[in-house]
């Protein structure tokens, strides 16, 4: 998510010939374009919302005889309009993606006192707390998915409104970020139960079993972020119609809403999460960004980035000689590095000790390429 604010997204028409009209016509109903005309026929008339007078005729499907012809003006219209959502259609035509929206609502605009953070601090603020709920959900993703989740957080598109300050939209490539999207779709919804339980009961329980789901410390205080300074902020997916909601979730998923009264839960759960559990057997897959020991010879401890294997973002890992030895290895030829052992968090800070099975994970020269630029921005 690094698309400086204000970037326009895609805003030129996509290939007519590429076009599905039935997503053209699902996204257009997506944006609040309303239906007119009379009985259902081989094309619909559609209008934007507001007193735009731009109006589109789409075909309803691929066996209208002037298909290509209504999709080159319809969309070439589109492209013309004032509507703010005509772009937002654009993008989503252009490369098939799961959009997400942020919304804060923030107190109406008063005189600013002298040295107060202006709209542009406020956006900036949205788009890192925005980011933030993306990666949480890339760290939870499981399984050889994870492996790529994190980078494809940074190439995300983002589209900021003119007032970008309260909302936001990231269009998520179904390939390959579906995984993030369905499993930031789950934690979300089990965030908002854990957070009705512990303010209805007083007990956290329920973030116990939300971890499955994928919530941890990195979504809560992602959220955290995202709420306060605000009223409230909200957080709603929609699945790509070409692609069709996952398996397991809503096809039109509700808004996913929290207020500055669930901080103190949230807050709570975070620091819950941080403090960790008994240790528990984890083997793990990351890059090493720090190296140290007392001296030239002997164990040592190196610092990782991780890649699967724990929802921590980074891992202190206790290593033998030779061990160590082939963690310097990897790190010098730019290669991720697996290690089993057991996760144990003290004082906030995990660890993984007791390891064995330390060895390089071999990756293709583009992959090897970017963790290596990847570390380079981290040291």
């Amino acid at each position: 998510m690094n698309r400086p604010t204000g970037d326009p997204a895609h805003t030129g028409p996509p290939d007519p010939r590429r076009v599905d009209p039935r997503v053209l016509a699902a996204l257009l109903d997506r944006h609040g374009w309303r239906r007119t005309g009379g009985a259902r026929g081989p094309y619909t008339r559609w209008t934007p919302p507001g007193p735009d007078p731009a109006s589109l005729l789409v075909p309803d499907s691929r066996a209208f005889p002037d298909c290509d012809d209504l999709l080159t003006d319809a969309l070439t219209a589109l492209a013309r309009t004032a509507a703010p959502s005509a772009r937002d259609i654009l993008t989503a035509l252009a490369v098939p993606s799961d959009e997400v929206r942020w919304h804060r609502e923030t107190a109406p605009p008063t005189r600013a006192p002298s040295g107060a953070p202006g709209p542009w601090t406020a956006q900036d603020r949205l788009r890192a707390a925005a980011r933030r709920v993306l990666l949480a959900a890339a760290l939870a993703v499981r399984g050889h998915a994870r492996l790529h989740a994190r980078a494809l957080v940074d190439e995300v598109l983002v589209d900021a409104p003119s007032d970008a300050a309260r909302g936001l939209t990231a269009f998520v490539p179904v390939d390959p970020g579906r995984p993030v999207t369905e499993r930031l779709h789950h934690a979300l919804h089990a965030t908002r139960e854990a957070v009705d339980y512990q303010r209805a009961t007083g007990r956290p329980d329920a973030f116990d079993t939300a971890v499955a789901a994928g919530v941890g410390h990195e979504l809560t205080e992602a959220l955290v972020a995202l709420v306060h300074g605000t009223e409230g902020a909200a957080v709603t997916l929609a699945w790509a119609p070409a692609a069709g909601a996952p398996s397991g979730c809503a096809a039109r998923p509700e808004p996913v809403a929290f207020t500055p009264g669930d901080l103190p839960a949230l807050r709570e759960a975070g620091a819950r999460y941080l403090r960790a559990g008994p240790s528990a057997p984890a083997h793990v897959t990351g890059t090493v960004v720090r190296l140290r020991r007392p001296g030239a010879r002997g164990p040592g401890t190196v610092r990782l980035r991780v890649l699967t294997g724990t929802d921590a973002p980074h891992l202190h890992v206790s290593l033998d000689e030779d061990a160590y030895r082939t963690a310097v290895h990897a790190h010098l030829a730019g290669l991720p590095l697996r290690v089993s052992g057991r996760l144990e968090g003290r004082g906030g800070l995990r660890r993984l000790t007791d390891t064995y099975g330390v060895a390089p994970v071999e990756v293709d020269d583009a992959e090897r390429d970017r963790l290596t630029k990847t570390l380079d921005e981290e040291c």
